[in-house]
């Protein structure tokens, strides 16, 4: 079983950019070790006869072709809709 310390709290926390009150840390700390110890009895379960579940939905992925279709306009069509353009491209007003 893994005993949990109060710095293993505070590191946690550090890491991930929390700032905890003493009562905080210490709950954390409570439901810290309780999550391992669940964890600890769970790795002692005998699962050698049981088949892993990977998909319990029955659900498949449903594909389609990608197929490239044609549309009704081209380059020139589209260019001719924009307000300005340059150098065979739609002209923006600069951003920065």
């Amino acid at each position: 079983m893994s005993t949990i310390t109060t710095d293993d709290v505070r590191h946690l926390a550090q890491l991930s950019n929390l700032q905890l009150s003493d009562d905080e840390l210490a709950a954390l700390q409570v439901d810290l070790e309780n999550i391992l110890n669940y964890v600890h009895q769970l790795s002692e379960l005998d699962t050698s006869n049981v088949e892993p579940t990977y998909q319990v939905s029955g659900l498949e992925n449903v594909w389609r072709d990608d197929v490239v279709r044609q549309g009704a306009a081209d380059r020139e069509a589209l260019l001719a809709l924009a307000p300005e353009q340059a150098d065979h491209s739609v002209k923006v007003p600069q951003v920065l």
